[in-house]
């Protein structure tokens, strides 16, 4: 049982991470028995990973549908950039004052990083070859705020902040773009910076205001997006 679990918890983690980056986008269908040949397993723990990102809110059960990654409406995805900027803010506030050097060197890697996907975001052309890249942008986004919420070491807002992360997400949403886009991409970039130059200052307000704002202004670049591709009303 417990190896099946284990099994189980990895094949969630591995669809968590898809759903999450946008390489499965929002009402796709998860089909078990395409999953169960994907992961080389039985559809036994295929059923647990999938019941544990129900529990999560990623995926939904639907009677003689199968399984479907979730969509949301556009107040929930509101309301779930509001928790996660005054979570990551708190989060990072608190990193202010534990900060390491060797910490510090951790965010650099995960920044420079950052940075050169946002580059090469920016000068690709919107459409087909700019989603290619729309997996790495987001989790490389995700590794440089998970340094912080490393050094906060605070559980439960890591929890509680991740889940209002895994909301939002997927390739039709983050991917397109014009030269407005671009701006707020970059924009996106600098934000890191700056977070990153609160935290080596041990700067606890500077760095828990910018860290806010930094949620905050990604919510107003995914509204940008969703308006462009005519994705409204959401489901």
């Amino acid at each position: 049982m417990t190896t099946l679990s284990t099994k189980a918890d990895d094949i969630a983690l591995v669809i968590e991470e898809a759903i999450v980056s946008g390489e499965l986008a929002p009402g796709t269908v998860l089909r078990q028995e395409q999953l169960s040949e994907q992961f080389e397993v039985s559809r036994t723990p295929i059923r647990e990973a999938l019941r544990k990102l129900a529990a999560l809110g990623l995926v939904s059960f639907e009677p003689n549908r199968g399984v479907r990654v979730r969509t949301i409406t556009r107040e929930e995805l509101r309301e779930a950039f509001l928790i996660r900027a005054e979570l990551e803010g708190l989060a990072t506030e608190v990193a202010a004052a534990r900060i390491t050097e060797e910490a510090l060197e951790k965010l650099d890697e995960a920044q420079m990083r950052f940075h050169r996907l946002t580059n090469d975001m920016r000068a690709r052309e919107p459409g087909r070859d700019r989603r290619s890249l729309t997996a790495d942008w987001v989790r490389a986004n995700h590794a440089f705020h998970d340094v912080i919420y490393a050094v906060a070491d605070l559980p439960l807002v890591e929890q509680l902040a991740k889940s209002a992360r895994r909301t939002f997400s997927g390739p039709a949403v983050w991917a397109p773009g014009d030269a407005r886009i671009d701006e707020l991409y970059a924009k996106n970039d600098q934000q890191h910076r700056a977070i990153r130059g609160a935290l080596a200052a041990g700067s606890p307000e500077g760095a828990r205001s910018l860290a806010r704002e930094h949620v905050l202004s990604s919510f107003r670049m995914l509204e940008e997006i969703l308006e462009q591709v005519g994705a409204t009303p959401w489901r």
